[in-house]
């Protein structure tokens, strides 16, 4: 049986932002047989349900050899986490019916071969969890925002903790995280009804909008009198520099993102670097998949809070494929609130 197969493609690289006319959504057909997949392949067929936008994809659409994970492919679909049932499968692990989480096309159908089949996981239905939270709370942002915050920024009570981006995938989940474990936590955001979010909704002790901030170290110096002890950086940039201004002594900085980057080939400049070594401060990039092996204690650990009704989670979900291109680029002006999914119809 044919059936049609929507696709969002990327029409090639591209070196700033990205814009909606950088991907073109087109239509196919795909073979959904009881032989495909192939006998003796170990692939699996999935229909996908729903799919991530996250801003590490900017860095995909870019020709970029030195990264940890290579370049989307002009003309092919583009790639991102999302959660899909397994419609016909070869690999003894996988069976039709099956939800599963993992890397997929962005198209409603996609063919995992079995080099991508070992990054799939198993989802166990539950009326409590939203399918889509294994995208966010439960997927890679909320895996990030954990290893991040225990694992590089090594938490102690009390602390005082900076969360930039925080109404976003990963800063939502820091926060309150942070504030569980008895921190004081302050986050900024680029609007005014993000920053209610934060304060009333994530349970952070305070919240402001950069945009409303003339001078970001007078600010930070506002809100934290006494320092900094965490920073968990998403932007990079100018709120960086301003938070090695007001780091304490021995402070951590977790280097998660760095949004405010436009593109590889324009330098950021810092005027407060000399305060790394000064107070004897600890910068770390990571990424989640160097700590996989925690994966089983965090998924246990955050579905028990979140039942336990001490975590919240926020998406904002886009309906249909032919919406994906405009929630992609929104991400990266702050048009979403919360976690961007779009529900593949």
């Amino acid at each position: 049986m044919a059936v049609e197969n929507k696709q969002v493609l990327l029409k090639g690289y591209i070196e700033t932002m990205p814009k909606e006319t950088d991907m073109e959504v087109k239509v196919s057909e795909i073979m959904i047989t009881n032989h495909n997949p192939p006998k003796g392949s170990s692939s699996i067929l999935v229909k996908n349900l729903y799919l991530s936008c996250d801003p590490y994809m900017k860095a995909r659409m870019q020709y970029y050899r030195r990264s940890y994970i290579p370049s989307f492919v002009p003309d092919q679909p583009i790639e991102g986490f999302g959660v899909s049932q397994v419609v016909n499968s070869d690999h003894p692990d996988f069976k039709a019916g099956e939800y599963v989480a993992g890397m997929t096309g962005w198209e409603e159908y996609t063919l995992i071969s079995p080099n991508h089949t070992q990054q799939f996981r198993k989802i166990d239905l539950d009326n409590d969890i939203p399918l889509s939270y294994h995208l966010g709370l439960l997927g890679m942002p909320g895996f990030t925002a954990y290893v991040g915050f225990f694992e590089v920024c090594s938490p102690k009570k009390g602390e005082n903790v900076f969360v930039s981006t925080a109404s976003g995938a990963v800063g939502q989940l820091v926060g309150q995280l942070a504030k569980l474990h008895g921190c004081y936590v302050v986050g900024t955001a680029g609007s005014n009804d993000k920053v209610d979010l934060l304060k009333n909704k994530f349970g952070f002790d305070d919240a402001f909008n950069y945009k409303d901030e003339p001078n970001l170290v007078a600010a930070l110096k506002r809100y934290f009198p006494q320092g900094i002890d965490i920073y968990f950086d998403n932007v990079g940039g100018e709120m960086l520099d301003a938070a090695l201004r007001n780091m304490r002594n021995f402070g951590r900085i977790a280097a998660c993102g760095i949004l405010s980057l436009k593109n590889l080939s324009d330098p950021q400049s810092f005027y407060h670097l000399n305060n790394v070594i000064v107070k004897r401060l600890k910068i770390q990039g990571f990424i989640q998949s160097d700590y996989l092996h925690l994966f089983p204690t965090f998924l246990e650990h955050v579905t028990t809070l979140y039942k336990d009704g001490k975590l919240v989670y926020v998406e904002d979900i886009k309906e249909g494929l032919e919406n994906a291109p405009s929630a992609l680029v929104g991400i990266f002006s702050g048009k979403n609130i919360g976690k961007q999914v779009i529900r593949v119809v």
